[in-house]
């Protein structure tokens, strides 16, 4: 059974294990290297990150790619990141990827786009760039992964009016409850949970068999062993 819970309890969770067991950094090596576990990697992948934690994970994401020898390039909306994601896009940097701001036709010649832009924690409507970026990934033609969530979607709700729609989502920690609403699961084709290590603060809803969506699968990748 996986469990489901609200983005409130998440982010107590997650602040939580970073307090008492584990650094923020290894959460979100680990983030990383569950999407990279997720996915069958072939060809160019363009990961596009935002400025937040979920930027993070992408630049994070970058590292493991190259480190695989896997062809890949960030593109970026804010020069402004979170000192987690500021550590990892220096290591991006160090390891030679080519980092560049986005633009509308950066995700020409990818075969994979990562989508890094907004996480669990967005509200409100999209700006302006965030909402052109979305717009370009979901016009890309290409395979789409979103690292968390989808971004533009409400993470308790699964609603929003801009959304990226992806083939792969891989959520971290645990299920958020939009996730497994039906507006969510028009939104994307698979739905799979990263497990990395995070102590859960309250127990909330289990997803049994019978009660869990069609677009999730029913077993968690493990990404801190």
């Amino acid at each position: 059974m996986l469990d489901c819970i609200s983005v409130a309890n998440m982010r107590d969770s997650d602040a939580y294990t970073i307090a008492h067991f584990v650094p923020s950094l290894t959460l979100m090596h680990r983030a990383a290297l569950g999407i990279f576990r997720a996915h069958d990697w072939q060809g160019r992948t363009a990961i596009v990150c935002g400025s937040g934690n979920n930027g993070g994970d992408g630049f994070a994401l970058a590292c493991i790619l190259a480190q695989q020898g896997f062809a890949c390039a960030v593109f970026t909306l804010s020069d402004r990141l979170s000192a987690d994601s500021a550590h990892y896009a220096e290591k991006a940097r160090a390891a030679g990827l080519p980092i560049a701001p986005f633009t509308a036709d950066c995700l020409t010649g990818f075969d994979t786009v990562v989508d890094c832009l907004l996480g669990t924690g967005f509200q409100g409507p999209v700006r302006p760039h965030y909402r052109a970026a979305i717009e370009a990934i979901n016009a890309s033609g290409t395979c789409v992964i979103s690292a968390d969530i989808n971004s533009g979607m409400n993470g308790d709700t699964g609603a929003g009016e801009c959304i990226v729609s992806s083939d792969l989502t891989v959520t971290i920690g645990f299920v958020k409850r939009g996730l497994v609403t039906q507006q969510a699961g028009n939104c994307m084709k698979r739905l799979v949970c990263a497990d990395i290590g995070i102590r859960l603060l309250r127990e909330e809803e289990k997803l049994t068999e019978a009660n869990r969506p069609a677009w999730l699968d029913p077993e968690p990748i493990i990404a801190y062993t």
